[in-house]
């Protein structure tokens, strides 16, 4: 192999997958919380109303971090947050 064609380093991809493998097995996400249900469109629209009451987005950046829309009316949907607010 050429000195072009060498293969970056990769002890700072290794560091890191360690990293948030490390954070997966303790159980954190990345210092969120985060909640994910399966609700009818209504059901949904109010868990989410009840997570901003409950979590105001401007202490804990709270967030619908995802959601998709399944068959029958129902919406698949990740709910996310700071654990605290400082």
């Amino acid at each position: 192999m050429s000195r072009f064609q060498q293969r970056p380093p990769l002890e700072g991809l290794r560091r890191e997958i360690a990293r948030a493998r490390k954070e997966k097995s303790a159980g954190t996400s990345g210092g969120f919380v985060r909640e994910t249900y399966r609700l009818s469109r209504g059901e949904a629209r109010e868990k989410a109303r009840e997570w901003f009451s409950t979590w105001p987005k401007a202490a804990y950046w709270t967030e619908v971090e995802s959601w998709r829309p399944l068959p029958d009316d129902q919406i698949e949907f990740t709910m996310r947050r700071l654990p605290t607010a400082d």
